[in-house]
Order: C-alpha cells, then sequence, then structure tokens
C-alpha cells in the first residue's frame, strides 16, 4: 500500500465524511452510525442532543432513526469547526479508508475516557499525555498495518509537539473482536506501549516518548 497519514482540518473535512458515509461501515457493523463525535460530548450533551431521539423511537435501532445520525454529523461538523474533534485521516490513491481519534488527554472528557481509567494511574502533573481512543478502517483494509501505521504516525507527532507519553485504553479479550474501534493490547505493545495499570477489564498501555 502507498498508505498517507494527515491530520484531520478544516480542509479535510469533506474527507472524514466521505469516509465515515461510505466506506468506513460497508461490513454491517454495528458501531454504525457513527462520526466519532460522542469521545468529545460530555454526558449532559449526550443526554440532551441523542438520547432523547432513542426515547422518542422505542424499540427502534439508532441506526434506523434518520434524525440520529443527521444529529451525529452536525456535531461532529462542530466539533471539527471548534478544532474539538482531533486526529488522522489515512489515504490510499487519494481515498480515505481509516480514522484514528486522538487528542490531548485533558480534551476528552468523561465519555472518551471514563473517570475510573482516568484516574487508574497516577502521572505528573508536570507530564504532557496525549490519548488514542478510536480507530476506524474501512474493512477491506484491515488486517494490513493500518492501525499500526497510525499508532506510530502519532507518536512521532506527539513527540514533536512536545508531549512525554501517549496512552491508549484497550479492552482485554481472549479472543480478536471483528469490530474493537480501541484496538487490542497486541496493537499498543507492537508499537512499545506498556501495560501500566488495570480497571475494569481495559488496559492502560503508556508510551514514554
Amino acid at each position: 500500500m502507498n498508505l498517507e497519514i494527515k491530520p484531520l482540518t478544516l480542509g479535510l473535512a469533506e474527507d472524514f465524511f466521505d469516509f465515515f458515509d461510505n466506506r468506513a461501515f460497508t461490513d454491517n457493523s454495528p458501531m454504525q452510525p457513527c462520526f466519532c463525535c460522542r469521545p468529545q460530548m460530555s454526558k449532559e450533551q449526550e443526554e440532551l442532543e441523542l438520547f432523547r431521539l432513542i426515547k422518542a423511537n422505542p424499540g427502534v435501532m439508532p441506526r434506523d432513526i434518520p434524525s440520529f445520525k443527521s444529529t451525529l454529523r452536525k456535531i461532529a461538523e462542530q466539533q471539527i469547526l471548534a478544532g474539538d474533534l482531533q486526529g488522522y485521516l489515512a489515504f490510499e490513491g487519494g481515498i480515505s479508508i481509516g480514522w484514528c481519534n486522538t487528542n490531548d488527554k485533558e480534551n476528552y472528557s468523561t465519555l472518551g475516557i471514563g473517570e475510573e481509567i482516568r484516574n487508574a494511574y497516577n502521572i505528573s502533573p508536570n507530564e504532557r499525555t496525549k490519548s488514542v481512543v478510536c480507530f476506524e478502517i474501512a474493512p477491506n483494509y484491515r488486517g494490513k498495518g493500518v492501525a499500526t501505521a497510525f499508532l506510530t504516525h502519532v507518536c512521532m507527532d506527539a513527540k514533536a509537539n512536545g508531549y512525554d507519553a501517549i496512552e491508549g485504553y484497550p479492552q482485554l479479550r481472549n479472543q480478536r473482536e471483528t469490530f474493537d474501534f480501541i484496538g487490542p493490547a497486541r496493537l499498543y505493545e507492537k508499537v512499545g506501549f506498556i501495560k501500566v495499570a488495570e480497571k475494569a477489564n481495559v488496559a492502560i498501555m503508556r508510551k514514554k516518548i
């Protein structure tokens, strides 16, 4: 593959939505609809803007509520404009085929990193930590090293931008999960992360850079 990884900018917003609209969930993933905006939302915003739609349509899956997807998209548009939704897009032949949500750890709400996980490992207040909370790869490109390329690139850029460490929060599983959007622990180990804590069946993987 001739893979190219670029940070999300306003200029790449169209490519971001093109990926989520046309390639991210072509395997009928239960994760859809999604524009990766929930990690940046507060519980209050989630309740007000999303759960009310679910409550108003009892027995209907969110993916089958037209206004649910359009609401998610609008929230993502607002987050990109405000700079709250950050991460990287992967391109192959000029087409967006993957996404990684990563940002300063302090910029994630309790939805992005639960309080139990956030408090499971104490770090120096002077350390700057970047967190990785989501990978989404087009089905045809999974198993080809795209997530590894993302994580390697995140570490490189974070170091260049003065961060001290990177964290990821994979769920601990005994077998592979097809729709594991956080990534398995072995992905982080491959890039040099080590497990520094464990809470609620989640590993806190950390790499000093």
